[in-house]
C-alpha cells in the first residue's frame, strides 16, 4: 500500500469513527475546555442512551459508542460515581477510532439482578466476575480495562486472575487487590479517619443513613475526595440519579462491611477471594495514574510499582485533580489508554 494511500485510509477511519460518535452521542457545547475542545472535534453532555444486556447474574445497562470493529475499552467507575465520570473520554476514544463501553456496576443506573433470590453481594470478586460476564455476552475475547476506586479494583483483579481477558489497564491509585484479612489491620489514626464512612457503614445507623441521604451523602464524598474540583449541581445531579437503583445502598453496604469482615460473601467466591488475598502479580501492560489533590484513601505509587511484571509506567496528573481523575482530567486518562494499547 503507497503511503498516500495509507494517510488517505487514516484519514477516512477518523472521519468515520467521528460520524459514528456525533450519531450515538448527544451533543452539547459546553462540556469540554477550550484547550480541550481543539484536540476533540466532539463534546457530550451526558452518555445516552443506555442499551441493556443478559450477562451473568444481571441484566446490565450500558453505553456503547464507536465502531463496532474498533478495538474494544471499557470504562469502570466507583463509588459514588457512575457511567458519566467517563462522559469526556468517552468521545476522546471514539474520535481514535475505539469501541468504548461503559456498564453500570451492580446496584447502579439500570443494572438490575435476573432474580429475586440473588445475594445483593458487593464483594469485589462478584464485581470482577460481572465484567467477564459483560464480555462474554458482547462477544469480547479481550478488552482494555480503564477504572477508578470500585471500577480500578475490578480491572485490577481481572488483570490478575483472567489476564487473557485484558489486552491492556489504566488504573487510577494503581494497584487496589486486598482481602478481608488485610481490612483487619488497625491502620495509624489519620489514615483511619480517612475511612470514616465505612465505620459509618458498619452501623445500623449508617445504612439507614446512607439510605435517606444518598444524595448528600455522595456529594460530601465528591467534595472531601476531589477537594478541587469545582463541579456543579447539573454535573452531580447526573450521576446521582443512578443512586436511585433498587439493590444500591445493599450492595455499597456489604462492600464495605465485608471488607471488615462483618458480612459474609458467598462460598463460591471463596476460592477466588483466596487468591486475591495473597496479593497476585499483574502482567498485563499496565499504566497507573493519580490526582496530585486525591483526597481519598490511596496507596502511594511507591508501595505497588513491583506489583505490575508487564510493561508498566505510572504518572501523577497535576493541577489539583481529585479522585474522579477520569472526569477532573479526562484527556490525559484518554491519553492514558491509547499510549498503554501501544505497550
Amino acid at each position: 500500500m503507497s503511503e498516500k494511500s495509507k494517510y488517505d485510509r487514516r484519514e477516512f477511519m477518523g472521519a468515520a469513527a467521528m460520524t459514528i460518535a456525533a450519531m450515538q452521542l448527544r451533543v452539547s457545547r459546553n462540556a469540554y475546555s477550550t484547550s480541550e475542545r481543539i484536540q476533540s472535534p466532539l463534546s457530550v453532555s451526558s452518555l445516552g442512551p443506555v442499551k441493556q444486556i443478559q450477562a451473568g447474574l444481571l441484566n446490565v445497562g450500558y453505553f456503547e459508542a464507536g465502531p463496532a470493529n474498533g478495538n474494544p475499552v471499557v470504562l469502570l467507575h466507583g463509588w459514588p460515581y457512575d457511567i458519566q465520570a467517563f462522559v469526556d473520554v468517552t468521545p476522546l476514544l471514539v474520535a481514535k477510532a475505539y469501541r468504548v463501553i461503559v456498564p453500570y456496576l451492580r446496584g447502579y443506573g439500570s443494572t438490575r439482578f435476573l432474580s429475586d433470590d440473588t445475594l445483593r453481594n458487593g464483594q469485589p470478586s462478584a464485581l470482577a466476575l460481572d465484567t467477564i460476564a459483560l464480555l462474554d455476552a458482547l462477544k469480547i475475547e479481550k478488552a482494555i480495562l480503564a477504572g477508578f476506586d470500585w471500577g480500578a479494583r475490578t480491572a485490577n483483579i481481572v488483570a490478575a486472575l483472567w489476564p487473557e481477558r485484558c489486552k491492556a489497564m489504566v488504573s487510577v491509585s494503581g494497584y487496589l487487590i486486598g482481602s478481608q484479612a488485610a481490612g483487619r489491620v488497625p491502620l495509624p489514626p489519620a489514615a483511619e479517619l480517612q475511612w470514616w464512612y465505612q465505620y459509618y457503614f458498619a452501623t445500623e445507623r449508617g445504612r439507614a443513613g446512607y439510605d435517606k441521604y444518598r444524595h448528600d451523602f455522595a456529594k460530601l464524598i465528591w467534595q472531601l475526595a476531589s477537594p478541587k474540583w469545582n463541579f456543579d449541581d447539573v454535573t452531580f445531579d447526573r450521576s446521582a440519579a443512578s443512586f436511585d437503583n433498587p439493590d444500591h445502598v445493599q450492595i455499597v453496604i456489604h462492600n464495605y462491611r465485608w471488607r471488615l469482615s462483618l458480612a459474609e460473601g458467598e462460598a463460591k467466591y471463596d476460592e477466588l477471594e483466596k487468591r486475591l488475598a495473597a496479593g497476585p502479580v499483574i502482567t498485563v501492560p499496565t499504566i497507573t495514574l493519580e490526582g496530585d489533590a486525591n483526597g481519598a484513601p490511596h496507596p502511594e505509587p511507591s508501595a505497588y510499582a513491583k506489583k505490575f511484571l508487564g510493561k508498566y509506567s505510572h504518572r501523577t496528573i497535576k493541577g489539583g485533580i481529585g479522585h474522579n481523575l477520569p472526569q477532573e482530567a479526562p484527556q490525559a486518562f484518554a491519553e492514558a489508554i491509547i499510549e498503554v494499547d501501544g505497550y
